[in-house]
């Protein structure tokens, strides 16, 4: 698979080859796993509150189940990008957790995921956890762009964006390119799990139509 090649390819040259930072030593390695974690933390947020709001708007079933999908991977992304930042936050800032406004407002961003994924267990008519879901995840599309900007508009902790479209990125290539395969891995990935889940989820609730229980006839 692309995906799971993209990240090995990422992960071995960044690991293994790339040169160490001047000041942070290998600690800053955690980047090529934290770094794209955050990326599709934040990307896939949107993925989750435009299908939602697909869903709400034109009553499109597809749009429901790939926002409930999105859901649990993004979480897990989150969380990803939460403990590697903590891990690289020990050794650079000398604690674990300091309540920087980018932290916290990834931490708002996991809480989020998982209002979204409670909804969707929380009632037992489905359409009415599909609208109570959209809601709670365009409502919280606000928090993207404070993460975004949070280490712009308030003094943090957190470095500034290192990756901008607008001007020259201050990494050295060495360092750059494999960030790059593993930012590229991740989004493939992420593409291609949620592609299975949705498809899963397609089957479970068409599970009694006639052309569902032919698929699994023929897989079985």
């Amino acid at each position: 698979m692309i995906g799971v090649g993209l990240l090995a390819a990422g992960a071995t040259w960044g690991l293994a080859f790339a040169p160490a930072d001047f000041k942070q030593g290998n600690s800053y390695r955690i980047i090529y796993i934290h770094v794209p974690a955050a990326f599709l933390a934040l990307a896939g947020y949107y993925v989750m509150a435009i299908s939602g709001a697909v869903g709400l708007i034109w009553k499109m079933k597809l749009a429901d189940m790939v926002m409930k999908c999105a859901a649990p991977i993004g979480a897990a992304l989150t969380f990803v990008a939460l403990f590697t930042g903590a891990v690289w936050g020990k050794p650079t800032w000398g604690t674990w957790w300091v309540w920087d406004a980018r932290i916290t407002s990834m931490l708002v961003l996991f809480f989020l995921y998982l209002g979204v994924i409670a909804l969707q267990e929380a009632y037992q008519h489905q359409d009415t956890a599909n609208k109570a879901s959209a809601i709670l995840a365009l409502v919280g599309t606000v928090n993207i762009p404070i993460i975004y900007k949070s280490v712009d508009w308030w003094y943090t902790l957190h470095q500034p964006a290192t990756l901008k479209l607008t001007s020259e990125s201050p990494i050295h290539p060495s360092m750059l390119y494999p960030l790059l395969v593993m930012i590229i891995g991740f989004y493939v990935f992420y593409a291609w799990v949620l592609l299975v889940r949705t498809r899963q989820e397609i089957l479970e609730r068409e599970k009694k139509t006639r052309w569902v229980q032919d698929i699994a006839k023929a897989e079985g």
